[in-house]
């Protein structure tokens, strides 16, 4: 997975993609994704958030042309310094040299060399009509095919005695235990795009003779742009991000970090969807149009979505009701296939902006429409909560630069009356110090199943907020970063039985030792309300439960092929409810190797770790295979390693191997339930081959 992140040394022949480990670009991914999985208990597939960090090593954009905005869709720079980057264009006129942005305002040497591999400078071309011939000619195609499983048996698929399916029909999967990914997709500079993914999870069937398609999952799209007047059209699946998420954002998106400053969303409004997230995306079609300095999207989506079912005798006869979505993608087992797709989604809605210069505006409305209608369980704490079968969602959100200023925002409102909002600004008053600040305000009965906006809670709703944070050059060596996060929930959660707070503060500093040595230290504190659940007692009072972490990592060069990386982690968890603190220790090793003569590169990694609980579990973002994500959570006492292997077998066939295996020394079971495996080991393999052609 290093072959995405690969920021800071320059790129030659388009199918080897550089290996660099000292990109502080790519540890502030990293430690996104980390802080994602560390915020969800779902699996998640990040596809998505990296798919153009490829195309456009491969194909450089030319500072002189307007594609220079999705330097911040990369997240190498902000508005504020592509805003700068124009008025010296305006200024001055073209770039003749990448020497040149020396002189721009907010662009060090770090940010040259961080943006070095994704971009070039040249003359700006009239841009000529797709030419069919030439789409084809010149496209380029790729096919990735993928095999991953477990090699150790789970406990559901010993259960196939007929005994034991008579007397429960769930207690084993249907399918084997093989995960099987294909994907291919098609290129021509952009602006043409079509591809298709399929996937079949463990312990789903695979070519089954009642199923129609032999993988479990199939998605396809077919994406054109710039059109004469059509910025965008696509049809199939795809997703749409408008605003700062609070109206329509139906993809992932990442929150807070130690990148202290990203707390804005760059969103691409319409995209194709790539991952395999089998829930959240949209299948229909959705255009974009331009005239003069509106844009104007319309959209539709009907597809079917998993839910549980409720069947009772006391429903009315003529209606179908579910208690909830089901957005895990699992469909191993007869109760997950009945809840397979039984669930009609049809989305319809469009957006309107202006922009001129640097301000921008835009309304957006949808409305969805359900199938079936979903009865929240009557429980205290969700009668906020969504339930029926129709929603209007209606927003508006701006965004303004004026020199060193970024302000924007977005205000948004549910058919039942909630609203959200939520306002922000980022700060770059002087070349050394920027700060970033954000005010939320979701209210409790705000009602919406395609927000994503910033927040600690899963759903944005039932939450007020105030985040600010700051960094700082300290010296040409040293920089600091740090954020505090103020939260409150005003009414009842889950779990938390009465109105609420927390906080959460981060304090990262990074040390550029040499060219050849970086490292950074960082502590991180979360407090957050919770149930008491003391035994005896009839109603659970608030009690709070603080995690702190702190971390060391340094990465260092010993040879041009060779780099190592070390991190020491330590998490504590105290709640309230008891005097016991449970701590949670982790090290581990990272051997990079990548020869730049070689057909070959591989990764290395050993870890020990030793949790008290699972409350006190250690996150740590581990390299796979290309397109694929691995965040393990460590906890308990044992250790892990994984081996990552590239070859190119010719110019244009890569092949991937991994091989990744956690060791328990205080276990003899791993998981539970259907998961168990019977053993203190846990192995997994992936094989993965990639051709461009």
């Amino acid at each position: 997975m290093i072959i995405l992140f690969c920021l800071m040394v320059s790129f030659s022949g388009y199918s080897q993609i550089p290996d660099s480990l000292f990109s502080n670009e790519q540890e502030k991914i990293f430690n996104k994704i980390e802080n994602i999985a560390e915020n969800t208990e779902s699996e998640l597939d990040y596809n998505d958030l990296f798919e153009n960090y490829k195309y456009y090593i491969e194909n450089p954009i030319n500072l002189n042309s307007e594609d220079v905005y999705e330097l911040s869709n990369l997240l190498l720079i902000n508005d504020i310094q592509i805003n700068n980057l124009t008025e010296y264009k305006n200024k001055n006129g073209k770039l003749l040299s990448i020497y040149e942005l020396k002189a721009v305002e907010g662009f060090d040497n770090k940010t040259i060399e961080r943006i070095l591999p994704f971009v070039r400078i040249s003359e700006i071309k009239t841009t000529a009509k797709i030419n069919l011939k030439d789409v084809f000619k010149y496209g380029k195609n790729q096919i990735i095919l993928r095999y991953k499983q477990t090699l150790e048996k789970r406990q559901a698929y010993k259960n196939k005695n007929d005994s034991i399916l008579r007397k429960d029909p769930n207690k084993h999967y249907y399918g084997g235990p093989q995960h099987l990914y294909c994907r291919y997709g098609f290129n021509y500079r952009n602006k043409v795009r079509f591809g298709l993914t399929t996937e079949k999870d463990p312990g789903e069937v695979f070519f089954n003779d009642t199923l129609k398609n032999p993988f479990e999952f199939l998605s396809a799209y077919i994406y054109l742009q710039d059109l004469a007047k059509i910025k965008t059209l696509i049809v199939g699946d795809y997703h749409l991000e408008f605003g700062q998420g609070l109206t329509m954002w139906s993809g992932l998106a990442f929150g807070k970090s130690a990148d202290v400053i990203d707390i804005k969303k760059r969103n691409k409004e319409i995209r194709p969807n790539t991952s395999t997230n089998e829930n959240r995306f949209m299948r229909g079609v959705a255009t974009k149009i331009n005239i003069a300095n509106f844009d104007i999207t319309a959209f539709y989506s009907n597809k079917n979505i998993d839910g549980n079912i409720l069947i009772a005798d006391t429903l009315p006869k003529d209606e179908t009701y579910f208690s909830s979505f089901q957005e895990s993608g699992y469909h191993r087992t007869l109760n997950e296939l009945l809840d397979k797709n039984v669930i009609s989604e049809n989305i319809f809605g469009g957006r309107i902006s202006y922009r001129k210069n640097f301000f921008n505006i835009g309304a957006t409305a949808f409305e969805t429409n359900l199938g079936s209608e979903l009865l929240n369980p009557n429980k205290t704490y969700n009668q906020f909560e969504f339930s029926g079968k129709q929603n209007l969602n209606f927003g508006f959100d701006y965004n303004v630069i004026f020199r060193n200023i970024n302000l924007f925002g977005e205000f948004s409102a549910s058919k039942n009356g909630g609203k959200a909002y939520l306002i922000g600004g980022l700060f770059m008053l002087d070349p050394r110090v920027s700060f970033s600040i954000l005010y939320r305000n979701y209210q409790k009965d705000f009602q919406n199943l395609f927000c994503n906006a910033f927040g600690e809670n899963n759903k944005n709703n039932n939450e007020k907020g105030l985040y600010f944070g700051i960094t700082a050059q300290i010296t040409p060596k040293i920089s600091a970063y740090a954020y505090t996060d103020q939260f409150s929930f005003p009414y009842l959660k889950y779990l938390i039985d009465a109105p609420s707070k927390g906080n959460e503060y981060l304090v990262q500093i990074n040390y550029q030792m040499s060219a050849l040595t970086q490292m950074y230290f960082r502590f991180r504190e979360k407090n957050k309300p919770a149930n008491s659940s003391i035994a005896g007692k009839k109603l659970d009072f608030l009690i709070n439960e603080t995690k702190r972490s702190i971390r060391y990592q340094i990465d260092y060069r010993i040879s041009p092929s060779m780099v190592l990386k070390n991190r020491l982690e330590y998490v504590s968890f105290q709640n309230n409810t008891q005097n016991e603190i449970f701590h949670g220790y982790l090290i581990y090793q990272d051997v990079c190797y990548t020869p730049q003569s070689k057909a070959f590169s591989f990764r290395l990694r050993f870890a020990l770790f030793d949790t008290d609980n699972y409350d006190s579990r250690i996150y740590a973002y581990e390299n796979d295979v290309l397109y694929a994500f691995s965040v393990p959570a460590l906890y308990s006492k044992g250790s892990r390693y994984y081996f990552l292997l590239k070859y190119r077998i010719l110019n244009n066939i890569d092949i991937w191997f991994r091989i990744a295996q956690t060791f328990y020394s205080n276990k003899n079971t791993i998981g539970s339930g259907l998961d168990e495996i019977k053993g203190n080991t846990k192995t997994d393999v992936v094989f993965q081959v990639r051709w461009v052609f």
